[in-house]
């Protein structure tokens, strides 16, 4: 799964505290159920494209 998460849009460094992590924020019963595994993926999973934003401009 964690794998998964560095692909992830919302998976980012924060300079502050060192440290790699989600920031999309899941609430209490989302990440209990996420960290169980009690899910088949994360339900706020979004790819991260940085050539996205290029593509549209060709």
């Amino acid at each position: 799964m964690e794998n998964k998460c560095l692909s992830c849009e919302y998976f980012d460094y924060d300079d502050e505290t060192d440290t790699e992590g989600c920031t999309r924020g899941l609430d209490e019963d989302d990440m209990l159920r996420f960290m169980m595994g009690q899910t088949a993926a994360c339900p706020y999973y979004k790819f991260y494209d940085e050539y996205k934003t290029v593509r549209k401009q060709n």
